[in-house]
């Protein structure tokens, strides 16, 4: 896979939207970045969402780079969602079909879930045998249970014991995979050998920490975030707390908040939150100059 192509689904899984969710978190739980009984300011509350952010992303964002890569190789791309006969939708991270048989894959980044979430894992793998039979039958099917991160192996016995029971009993071929193991399974060997290269490279061109100050780049700021609930806004304008130690924390040259009043008084016209929210804003920004 070309790096360009490898680095802009990173970071547009990863980073895209990032300050959108922030935003709709603040609103939603402000207690959790100013609450009194916490050891740290808002800045350091704001960094470690971020941070927790981009670790759950990188997943999703690892998840549609290996179908690009079943697609680059000829493998069809089957649905990913099916309802099991309660009529509750099930996810399959990977599903594809190639020369008639199918393959599904339970992928998660790293091995290291404790006993009660190790137990889960494997309940949810089950449920999704299940509906997969109940659409393909089990004569052409096979399933991995896969943990990209090749170093935590914490839970190897349990989950290679729990794939053995589950394939005597469901009559199909399950294996677990550990890095490069899946691709020596399915694809190519290559393959794994490409994404190191790939990762290492994006992974050189990241910042230490995530950039808290949105101003830096106000414009990009404003298009991710103008589109917002009304109802959110009204919540972190209405708020002299939210405004003065977190608003003006991650908006500390008010670029993008003078972008998001225009912007309010723009549309004023259509809806009366927007005249409101530009008044509360407009009030705000005049205040703290």
């Amino acid at each position: 896979m070309e790096y360009v192509i490898f680095k802009n689904t990173f970071n547009e899984i990863i980073f895209d939207k990032s300050k959108k969710d922030l935003i709709e978190k603040i609103a939603d739980n402000p207690s959790r970045y100013i609450g009194l009984f916490r050891p740290t300011k808002p800045k350091a509350k704001i960094l470690q969402n971020l941070l927790q952010s981009h670790e759950i992303r990188f997943g999703d964002a690892f998840e549609l780079v290996i179908e690009k890569y079943f697609e680059q190789k000829d493998y069809e791309l089957l649905p990913k969602r099916y309802k099991n006969r309660e009529g509750k939708d099930l996810n399959i991270d990977q599903c594809i079909r190639k020369n008639g048989k199918i393959f599904f894959i339970e992928q998660k980044i790293r091995d290291d879930h404790d006993s009660s979430k190790k137990t889960g894992q494997i309940d949810n793998f089950e449920k999704k045998i299940e509906v997969l039979i109940d659409n393909y039958g089990d004569k052409n099917l096979e399933g991995y249970f896969y943990f990209i991160d090749p170093d935590l192996v914490k839970n190897r016995n349990y989950y290679q014991n729990a794939l053995l029971k589950l394939s005597k009993d469901y009559g199909i071929k399950l294996y677990l995979c550990y890095g490069k193991e899946l691709f020596d399974t399915i694809l190519e060997s290559n393959i794994w050998t490409d994404i190191i290269k790939n990762l290492t490279l994006w992974k050189s061109e990241l910042p230490d920490l995530p950039e808290i100050n949105f101003d830096i780049d106000s414009k990009d700021s404003f298009e991710e975030i103008k589109d917002i609930s009304p109802s959110v806004f009204r919540k972190l304008f209405d708020n002299e707390t939210i405004y003065n130690e977190i608003l003006m924390t991650i908006f500390p040259e008010k670029k993008t908040l003078k972008l998001l009043m225009h912007y309010f008084n723009e549309k004023s016209s259509e809806k009366k939150i927007y005249e409101t929210l530009y008044e509360m804003l407009e009030n705000k920004i005049n205040k703290n100059c």
